[in-house]
């Protein structure tokens, strides 16, 4: 079997600290194959729940079988020593036929600078030569859950394909990190009659500009002159479908109180600290909308024969394929050392520093 290599590995042993962590990976068995990572792209919302202490996950178990948070089972606790879903790396050494010495993929598999896999049990996704592998960071998860998310708004329509939930239609965003920006531009290249992202920030606007978008401030309340501007008839305004992308309740409010009667939400957004500005007696009641969660654990019901992990990122790579350029300039706005990644998660736990995607190289 090959020889025992060594590994580094970013780890979280308390909240509010992050280190580096040395180990050794095993010798390698038939079946599987080790690969270097490359880059390692940081996805700030979700990593930061870990790195503060503020996931889910850290305050109940989850019972994955009924669905559901017990706070009677065991919580994940500290240290966490898995970070991140946004690698491309070279294999190096392979025992399987599956996937070749040599080759380039995208995985899932955190911020570590090797990995040993197996491509039984593991979404790995060759990269096509001359694609930039600061790109390839969104094809195995990240841009997935994007894809997702217009596969559920067709889906809520009763539709089957990308095209089917935002063609022709007016969407609005709510959220312009790197989900909410892939999504609108997803939704634009679908055919979408115009797409808006509703953002605080204006970085993220400008990005959203720069890709095509419309941008608005969330400040003042943007869903009056939306409302006032997308007219479809009498006592009907507003928006076709709102992707919602940023985890707060704010946004989430703000997604309702743009949509057009009997319009739906597709949420993609994690509310760690809950979601108390939605008022469910307001907007949600009396233009009859829907919530409809697009979580990448799933494709929607009834689609599973059709769409699958290895479909989604199909799709992505045809849009980086198409608009990869564009991504890497808007998006892609901070590569740094591994080596740095203390100092990067600090300053952006403590809003020291505004990223939309931050990659690690290796």
């Amino acid at each position: 079997m090959t020889a025992p290599a060594p590994v580094r590995t970013l780890v979280v042993p308390r909240a509010g600290q992050l280190d580096i962590e040395e180990s050794v990976l095993p010798p390698l068995p038939p079946g599987r194959f080790r690969a270097r990572t490359l880059v390692s792209g940081m996805s700030a919302g979700t990593e930061l729940t870990w790195y503060r202490g503020t996931s889910p996950y850290l305050r109940a178990g989850w019972d994955a079988e009924l669905g559901m948070f017990d706070p009677d089972r065991p919580a994940a606790g500290f240290p966490v020593q898995q970070l991140g879903y946004m690698e491309v790396a070279e294999v190096t050494d392979s025992r399987t036929a599956a996937v070749a010495e040599g080759a380039v993929v995208a995985m899932a598999y955190g911020h570590a600078t090797a990995v040993q896999a197996d491509p039984r049990t593991q979404h790995v996704v060759p990269l096509p030569p001359g694609l930039d592998p600061l790109l390839g960071i969104y094809v195995a998860h990240l841009g997935p859950i994007c894809v997702n998310g217009l596969l559920h708004a067709a889906a809520d329509v009763g539709g089957t394909d990308l095209r089917d939930g935002v063609d022709g239609r007016l969407v609005v965003v709510t959220g312009g990190g790197p989900i909410g920006l892939l999504v609108g531009l997803l939704a634009r290249v679908h055919g979408a009659a115009e797409v808006v992202v509703v953002d605080p920030t204006p970085e993220r606007r400008a990005a959203a500009r720069a890709l095509g978008l419309g941008a608005v401030d969330d400040t003042p309340e943007p869903a009056r002159d939306l409302k006032v501007r997308w007219r479809h008839g009498p006592a009907d305004h507003g928006a076709d479908v709102a992707f919602q992308c940023r985890g707060t309740g704010s946004a989430l409010a703000t997604a309702l109180r743009c949509l057009r009667p009997q319009g739906t939400v597709v949420d993609l957004a994690f509310y760690t600290g809950g979601a108390g500005e939605v008022d469910l007696g307001e907007e949600f009641h009396h233009n009859g909308l829907a919530v409809r969660c697009a979580q990448i654990g799933r494709v929607p019901r009834g689609l599973g024969h059709r769409w699958d992990r290895r479909r989604l990122s199909a799709e992505t790579l045809a849009l980086l394929a198409a608009h990869g350029p564009a991504i890497r300039a808007q998006l892609v706005t901070d590569v740094v050392p591994f080596d740095a990644a203390p100092v990067l998660f600090a300053e952006l736990s403590a809003r020291r520093r505004h990223v939309l995607t931050a990659a690690l190289r290796v």
